[in-house]
């Protein structure tokens, strides 16, 4: 058997390869989602450990935030524009766990976000993520929580309205595209709490703005911000 094995392992590697999400590399453990070029190519940013950083500024006048980052740069073209895809419309959960917990140990490692109490991802509107099947935040959420060790909980904030695609709106545009359009489910459970709003990719940040001043309605909230990247002009 020892003989045959791998014999047999070479025959499902070539029916079956086992191929890196970012290049289509198939010189890639089995372990492994993206290969260690990939890897050593991701635009990391280490906002989670500057006070004051690009994505605290952004929000600086519209959220009053503990401490706010992201983990990489966003561009076009880019291996992280590949793997936000596949999380996003190819329903690889794997990829959105993967680095979901990357962002986790960035937060762990980063000293800033100690005080958080519980994980809330950014909400979908119900027949946008009936359709998808799953909310691309709260995958990255569930990988961010195994690291941290803080639960995720989904269901305190609801989307109640369709939004438009906010792709080809300037800032004003997009606030008024998403303002008045989340809700709380549960206001008392946020009370006092240190809350960390989970997204996938900013732009103008006018959702996690709309989001966001919505939790901080409530009493003694705290409000802390994650996001897989942040796009470049």
């Amino acid at each position: 058997m020892t003989l045959i094995s791998p014999l047999i392992e070479d025959a499902l590697h070539v029916f079956y390869p086992h191929l890196c999400y970012g290049c289509g590399t198939d010189l890639i453990e089995k372990h492994q989602l993206i290969c260690s070029p990939c890897v050593f190519e991701l635009p990391k940013t280490n906002f989670e450990s500057i006070e004051n950083n690009p994505v605290e500024k952004l929000f600086t006048g519209r959220l009053l935030l503990k401490a706010a980052y992201c983990e990489f740069y966003f561009s076009k073209g880019h291996t992280l524009q590949h793997l936000i895809h596949e999380l996003k419309y190819k329903g690889n959960t794997d990829i959105g766990f993967f680095l979901g917990e990357w962002m986790g140990n960035s937060i762990l490692n980063s000293g800033r976000f100690e005080e958080i109490d519980f994980i809330v991802p950014l909400p979908m509107f119900k027949d946008k993520e009936k359709k998808r099947g799953y909310n691309q935040a709260e995958i990255l959420s569930k990988g961010i929580g195994k690291i941290i060790q803080r639960p995720v909980k989904n269901n305190l904030i609801s989307r109640n309205r369709a939004t438009e695609t906010q792709t080809r709106k300037h800032r004003t545009e997009r606030w008024l595209n998403v303002d008045g359009s989340f809700v709380l489910n549960d206001p008392d459970a946020f009370t006092e709490k240190n809350i960390l709003l989970v997204d996938d990719v900013i732009t103008t940040g006018a959702t996690l703005e709309a989001c966001g001043n919505v939790i901080l309605k409530m009493p003694n909230t705290k409000l802390y911000i994650a996001a897989l990247a942040q796009a470049i002009k």
